[in-house]
């Protein structure tokens, strides 16, 4: 895996990436599960979909992922997209637990047609990038669920993708842990400057996180509003104590609100 170098412009600067059209999903010729989403993603977001549940947050990342079609709209990639562009990280590690922690992580390579050998540098230099180098041979009945965790975020990075979607990836986590995961996860896109679709039921996650929250509203899902964090990372319990970190809370809070019918 080469690291690439962080390079990422100011918000208003960056170059697109994907683009969601005028999405719909419905399922069963009735239940509306996304209606009229537009959303563009740009080259080194790090965007939040932040909403209640049955909003359609985790069908939007499986429609990008390409595991499910849109009924209506499309969803387009700006110039050449291939498997290795998108990593991503489900709510449960999913970990073959017979396989070591080397080759849970080598799973995507094997799934391109490459030997262990052949990527076993690679491997080591992602484990340690997630902390986890001296756990290459440890089977996931000896880790502990953050552990899991970052072994799952390393197999989603280990192809360098330009892209990375994480579906609540922390939620399952105890506060001291999540806390930890969250800024280990803005130091680790830093140091390989990709983009990241986050999604969570969590207003303080998401404004620690994102540079942009998405905020949606259900029945049907679709977006409700934007907004934008302007903090500039790197971001740790300074701004997690700040008085613009409430502010910026508050702000995503009240939209959660009105996503939710509730009054302000």
């Amino acid at each position: 895996m080469a690291v690439r170098r962080n390079d990422i412009k100011p918000l208003g600067q960056r170059a697109p990436l994907l683009r969601l059209n005028h999405v719909d999903k419905i399922f069963n010729g009735d239940v509306v599960a996304l209606r009229d989403m537009t959303l563009q993603v740009n080259q080194g977001d790090f965007i939040s979909l932040l909403g209640p549940s049955g909003c359609g947050k985790s069908t939007a990342l499986r429609l990008i992922s390409d595991l499910m079609h849109p009924t209506r709209g499309r969803i387009e990639w700006e110039g050449d997209h291939g498997r290795g562009d998108l990593g991503v990280v489900f709510q449960e590690p999913t970990l073959m637990p017979w396989a070591t922690v080397a080759q849970n992580v080598w799973l995507p390579f094997r799934l391109s047609g490459k030997g262990y050998a052949e990527v076993k540098d690679d491997i080591l230099e992602v484990l340690r990038l997630v902390g986890l180098e001296k756990f290459l041979n440890a089977y996931p009945r000896e880790l502990s669920g953050g552990m899991k965790m970052r072994v799952s975020i390393a197999r989603a990075i280990a192809t360098n993708p330009r892209l990375i979607l994480m579906d609540e990836p922390f939620a399952a986590l105890d506060e001291i842990t999540r806390h930890k995961l969250n800024n280990d996860l803005l130091r680790l896109k830093d140091k390989i400057g990709c983009t990241v679709i986050f999604v969570t039921h969590s207003v303080f996650e998401s404004v620690f996180l994102s540079d942009r929250i998405v905020v949606m509203a259900a029945r049907p899902g679709r977006v409700l509003t934007e907004l934008e964090v302007d903090a500039p990372y790197p971001r740790g319990e300074d701004f997690r104590t700040s008085n613009e970190y409430a502010a910026h809370a508050r702000r995503a809070s009240e939209a959660l609100r009105e996503a939710m019918g509730e009054p302000a």
